[in-house]
């Protein structure tokens, strides 16, 4: 992977980023946060899945522009990544002010089941994974899937995190969503 490679996967989530930073404030009071520990083992694994994805390998090669490497399969994966983080900003935006980074319950919390929500419980993830695997696409080697792979297993932990704390707060009608709405891949997971 070179230069090109790396610059393509990191423009789109510097846009996103700058979206997410921009929106962060304007959320609910939080009512309930999930420990720093947990929030931290989350945000280590998560960061040692992207860095499989999306750091360039370190030889002389990989810093030298060569867009002979930016064929068919990397434009496809930057029309994936660019796709996954445009579903994640609309289920942002449909979230409103219920949004948090941590898992946390909110003041007057409310439990969102339309827009991206009516097919994914956890949009924002799936829209953040899809993104990752597009990436992966653009870096074309097997670290970038691994990468993918540990990810969505973190995802994995911090939605059921999630949710023990939603059904506890919504009961019948967060269990019911449970069961008629696959939490992060629609129809599979």
């Amino acid at each position: 992977m070179n230069i090109l490679q790396s610059g393509a996967m990191l423009a789109p989530w510097l846009l996103w980023l700058l979206y997410w930073l921009a929106t962060a404030n304007d959320t609910k009071k939080t009512l309930i946060r999930e420990g720093s520990l947990s929030r931290s083992l989350q945000n280590f694994i998560v960061g040692a899945g992207v860095l499989l994805i999306l750091l360039p390998d370190f030889s002389r090669q990989a810093f030298i522009v060569d867009t002979q490497v930016f064929g068919a399969q990397q434009q496809a994966g930057l029309a994936v990544t660019i796709a996954g983080l445009l579903v994640s900003v609309w289920a942002r935006v449909h979230l409103g002010r219920n949004w948090s980074a941590a898992v946390t319950l909110k003041e007057n919390h409310e439990l969102i089941r339309s827009g991206p929500y009516a097919w994914v419980r956890h949009p924002i993830y799936t829209g953040c994974l899809l993104a990752l695997f597009g990436n992966a696409l653009i870096n074309g080697e097997p670290r970038g899937y691994i990468g993918v792979a540990i990810v969505f297993f973190a995802l994995v932990y911090k939605v059921r995190l999630e949710e023990r704390g939603l059904s506890q707060y919504f009961g019948e009608s967060h269990v019911s969503y449970c069961r008629d709405v696959s939490a992060l891949i629609p129809g599979v997971y």
